[in-house]
């Protein structure tokens, strides 16, 4: 058995029915549990995204906050990852999209929530927090070795899964394909910038993704609204055939309803994790930076991030795919969506393409820096974090050269393996969730 064969079974074991049970079933569990709070609160969550007072201990603003976890988020899985969930799973994938984004709504205020709440200091006074921490001051010193696991796992997400080689393998296609610039051109001067802003730390991170980060997701908003547009008249009927296909399956060569049903909701529910990164951790490691008192305000804040990235940006891209009918063709990631943008806008729409794909990986790569740079420090002190960083621009000096296939399934495996000890910390302090969110809005009421 070949190394492919492995990690594929490996991959389908491990995002089978118990993974994605957990991981929906959390979600599930909090919003009932939260009496809905992604629908109730969502207008007061975008309100705070530039209104929250950034009063309290912490190193960056909550906007600063919420930009550095969605560099990490909006990333190839909103490109990329859109076309290969459709292209495996059909256009019912986009509707398990939505489902495992509307739950992890729940589970991403959540997660943020806790940051803040067990937030700590490092050695040389800079906030540290995630799920290592809430595990450990959360749920006990008896369970450190889960904060641990989940520190190992989250390093190895950053360096061989989310963080690495699917998002340069995704820029330097795109820009070869695009302006046929050579493959190792581009990763030359991909390392080279990475490497000039993450050696900067947390402070150079958050601000180069609050200046970028704004930026490219209103360029790709408008750029996937103008398509839609164009066949505005075709948009219910597509709609319509992604609902249908959820449920009844679509036509697939070899293939029967039942089991492209399982596709869907497989790819759909994998790849929204892997663009949203809702249960998996991720997230709350930025969280803990923002300046706030409130642990709740933080967590709603958070929240906005599965909105944004799944409920918008990826709905952007699954509607473009369907509606020029490029899914139901040979083609495969980038280049399927690339050829969706190229129908409508010629020549430009892969420049278009091109520019949001690099803006939105280069920005998932300074993301995951950061996390997987926070986990080793949890895990060796600041002694590590230097041989960290040079072992990541490493990691993307040579990220370019890895099969597509390979990469993805590498990358589904980590993220379940770092979600597993989160989502059980998440599940063991519901309780102290639900408390703080009655907190905080008894808060809100009194200072009305």
């Amino acid at each position: 058995m070949d190394f492919f064969s492995i990690i594929s079974a490996i991959d389908s074991f491990l995002w089978g029915p118990p993974l994605i049970i957990l991981l929906v079933g959390t979600g599930i569990y909090l919003t009932l549990r939260l009496k809905l709070l992604q629908v109730a609160k969502l207008p007061l969550a975008m309100k705070l995204i530039l209104s929250a007072k950034n009063k309290g201990d912490g190193d960056i603003s909550s906007f600063k906050a919420l930009c550095l976890a969605l560099s990490a988020t909006v990333g190839t899985g909103n490109i990329v990852g859109v076309a290969t969930a459709v292209e495996v799973g059909g256009p019912g994938a986009i509707f398990w999209m939505w489902v495992a984004a509307f739950f992890g709504m729940a589970t991403k205020y959540a997660e943020g929530l806790l940051a803040i709440k067990y937030r700590s200091k490092d050695e040389i006074g800079q906030v540290a927090g995630g799920p290592m921490y809430y595990i450990e001051l959360g749920m006990g010193k008896k369970y450190k070795p889960l904060a641990v696991i989940f520190a190992v796992f989250c390093i190895l997400v950053a360096f061989f899964g989310i963080g690495t080689f699917a998002q340069v393998n995704a820029i330097v296609d795109s820009v070869s394909l695009t302006f046929g610039v050579p493959v190792y051109i581009t990763d030359i001067i991909l390392t080279l910038l990475v490497a000039g802003i993450t050696l900067g730390g947390l402070k150079s991170i958050a601000r180069a993704a609050s200046a970028i980060v704004p930026f490219m997701a209103v360029l790709y908003f408008v750029t996937c609204l103008g398509i839609i547009l164009l066949h505005i008249s075709d948009v219910p009927a597509a709609v319509a055939l992604i609902i249908d296909s959820a449920f009844n399956g679509h036509a697939a060569v070899g293939g029967f309803a039942g089991s492209t049903i399982m596709m869907a909701m497989k790819n759909g529910i994998a790849r929204g994790v892997f663009s949203n990164e809702s249960g998996l951790g991720s997230a709350p490691i930025a969280a803990a930076a923002a300046k706030t008192h409130w642990p709740a305000e933080q967590g709603l804040i958070s929240m906005t991030g599965t909105f944004i990235d799944t409920i918008i940006i990826c709905s952007m891209t699954g509607l473009t795919l369907v509606l020029t009918g490029v899914w139901s063709g040979d083609l495969s990631g980038a280049a399927m969506t690339n050829t969706a943008f190229s129908m409508d806008y010629g020549f430009m729409g892969g420049i278009f393409l091109t520019v949001s794909l690099a803006l939105f990986a280069f920005t998932t790569i300074l993301g995951w820096n950061y996390y997987g740079e926070r986990a080793c420090q949890y895990l060796f002190g600041i002694k590590g974090i230097l041989p960290y960083r040079i072992i990541f621009i490493c990691l993307v000096a040579s990220g370019a050269f890895l099969k597509l296939e390979a990469i993805w399934i590498l990358a589904d495996i980590v993220n379940g393996l770092m979600a597993i000890p989160n989502l059980i910390a998440i599940i063991a302090l519901s309780g102290v969730i639900s408390l703080e969110t009655k907190k905080y809005f008894e808060h809100l009421k009194e200072n009305k």
